[in-house]
């Protein structure tokens, strides 16, 4: 099972990107574990100087804005 976590204070694209890994990892068949986070300093700690941002695995991926659908899956894939 692979760990996600979300980074972003809980704004739309924030909501929305996390439904977005959902969605990839159902599309592709795997079993995600999503966590929100929405601490400012634990959003900091992890790097993300731009929400929203995604960290697989326990490492950061993408910050800043929606990823693209074929990245997220490529990203969940590996």
């Amino acid at each position: 099972m692979k760990s996600i976590k979300v980074y972003g204070p809980g704004c739309k694209r924030c909501e929305t990107t996390a439904a977005m890994v959902m969605e990839a990892a159902e599309k592709l068949g795997l079993a995600v574990e999503v966590e929100k986070v929405t601490d400012p300093k634990a959003i900091a700690m992890a790097g993300v100087l731009s929400t929203p941002g995604i960290a697989i695995d326990g490492k950061l991926v993408h910050a800043g804005g929606l990823p693209e659908a074929a990245k997220l899956e490529s990203w969940l894939s590996a």
